[in-house]
């Protein structure tokens, strides 16, 4: 098992064995390869990673929620949830936020639920009501800075279906300067523009709609 964590289109990959990927990435002269679980080896490759060259970091631990919660606690974590909304056309409901092509979420509010979160969230960002959840898909994790702080954000992300013969309305307040709907043939063209963690969530999502 692995749990991917981006900075930015780069990442790390935390794991308990290897596997083809992991085999892979091994191999390039650039990746940190770490397999001792220790504050200073953690700190050794998140100071490679602001290096260009970095390529991606793989931390090898057999335990491997001992190795997340050790990685985690050397940032300020952050819950949020969200969602991949697909309508009967089998279209899926993108929002164009800050130069990107994204997917509606956003944070947790305290006591809420994972699922409440992410079905609040994509009617505030988008105005789509009625929605039936599905399943859960997967999580990303995505670190940023703000404010002088290194943020870690798990995102729950799940899979609803609703009605296309809906208004949608974009949240101008979050930037959201535009939401539509994609064919899901044609998603390749909106993940050109956007960001490695939701080119990942949606490599799973076509994974297990298809099975």
């Amino acid at each position: 098992m692995e749990i991917k964590v981006f900075f930015g289109e780069k990442a790390v990959h935390l794991c308990n064995e290897k596997d083809a990927t992991i085999e892979a990435l091994m191999h390039h002269p650039h990746t940190i390869f770490i397999n001792e679980l220790s504050n200073h080896a953690i700190n050794t490759l998140l100071h490679e990673i602001k290096k260009e060259t970095f390529h991606a970091g793989i931390i090898i631990h057999e335990d491997l929620e001992k190795l997340k919660k050790l990685f985690f606690h050397h940032f300020t974590s952050i819950e949020a949830a969200g969602g991949i909304v697909q309508n009967e056309k089998n279209e899926i409901l993108f929002i164009f936020r800050r130069g990107k092509w994204d997917l509606p979420k956003g944070k947790m509010e305290v006591g809420e639920t994972s699922e409440l979160c992410a079905e609040r969230e994509i009617e505030e960002e988008t105005g789509i009501k009625n929605m039936l959840l599905k399943k859960k898909i997967g999580n990303t994790y995505h670190v940023y800075d703000e404010f002088g702080k290194h943020y870690l954000k798990t995102t729950h992300w799940f899979h609803f279906t609703c009605s296309s013969n809906q208004q949608l309305q974009a949240q101008t307040e979050e930037d959201i300067t535009a939401v539509t709907w994609v064919p899901t043939k044609n998603i390749s063209q909106p993940m050109e523009n956007s960001y490695a963690s939701i080119r990942d969530i949606m490599s799973l999502f076509i994974d297990a709609t298809d099975n």
